[in-house]
């Protein structure tokens, strides 16, 4: 019988020298049997996320598109379902739509944006997403609230999917609570609450606390919870047959002692039969079954995806 939750899998990609090198990427991304191409939403060395996701879902046939995940700070709501329901008309509907309430404290300062507190962010994203579904909606809306205010707008293309698949993820109660209650697919993850990866992100991600985080998801998706796909990215996949070597290397790269890290949710350390039976066990603990890759382990986890993927 085959499981309620299948395995699904993504891959993070984020620049490329040209344009037929993407389109190449995409193109082995999809052969591979990934589900998903996402690029990262930053200011950095990377493709802009909107140009990017429409040529990765023209050299592809099947290939799902989306940003892991859209910043809400960046884009006005009504500019971003514009462009996103664009893409899934181009795409014959093939995008997902990731958002988020932004981090990353670099963006921030080099471009001048305002950083306001979590709590500030966190509220213009939740009104985002309001607006974000009126825009998708067959009709017109108008939509008052603190930070925007949306009269009479007919949001057009309308997106090929109905509902268009949104992903939201945090690691913080509040936003898993949200994205328990608007989102199609919840992302699982550290809390980032310097502004930059560090150990006390990591340690954010150990197994007890990832315990608490699918609990916050359960509780505040209520009825709904059995239709929601849970979603994690990884920020370490490293094939090896000295799994436990490898670990002690790398514990204290996440401030956390081997044993944590033998049963981290964020990482991929083993052969690919012990990565295999790794991704069965946080599905079996934590539901997860939507897992994402960055880039550079893309052949590296090919074999993974192979065995795992739609089981």
């Amino acid at each position: 019988m085959a499981h309620p939750r299948r395995f699904r899998f993504g891959l993070q990609l984020s620049t490329a020298p040209s344009g037929t090198a993407w389109a190449e990427l995409a193109r082995r991304t999809e052969s591979l049997g990934y589900d998903t191409l996402f690029l990262p939403d930053h200011f950095g060395d990377q493709l802009a996320p909107m140009p990017a996701m429409m040529a990765a879902a023209d050299a592809t046939t099947d290939l799902k598109v989306g940003a892991l995940v859209f910043d809400n700070d960046y884009k006005h709501p009504v500019v971003l379902a514009k462009e996103l329901a664009t893409i899934d008309v181009l795409s014959g509907g093939r995008v997902q739509v990731g958002l988020g309430a932004g981090w990353m404290k670099t963006d921030y300062e080099q471009s001048g944006i305002r950083q306001d507190p979590p709590g500030v962010r966190v509220s213009r994203m939740e009104e985002g997403i309001a607006v974000l579904k009126g825009c998708f909606g067959a009709d017109a809306f108008s939509y008052h609230g603190q930070h925007y205010s949306i009269t009479g707008y007919d949001g057009r293309p309308k997106p090929l999917q109905a509902p268009l698949p949104l992903l939201i993820g945090g690691g913080a109660k509040r936003v898993l609570s949200i994205a328990a209650r608007e989102a199609h697919i919840v992302g699982i993850n550290p809390s980032i609450l310097s502004g930059q990866i560090d150990a006390a992100a990591a340690q954010d991600g150990a197994a007890e606390v990832t315990d608490q985080k699918v609990r916050w998801v359960r509780d505040a998706a209520g009825d709904r919870y059995s239709d929601l796909e849970l979603n994690m990215l990884q920020f370490a996949a490293i094939i090896t047959e000295d799994r436990k070597g490898t670990i002690e290397r790398m514990a204290p790269l996440f401030g956390l002692p081997p044993e944590a890290v033998e049963t981290y949710p964020h990482a991929c350390i083993g052969s690919v039969e012990q990565i295999a039976d790794d991704l069965r066990y946080r599905r079996d603990r934590w539901d997860v079954s939507y897992f994402v890759f960055h880039g550079d382990t893309m052949d590296a986890m090919a074999p993974v995806v192979a065995a795992l993927r739609d089981t």
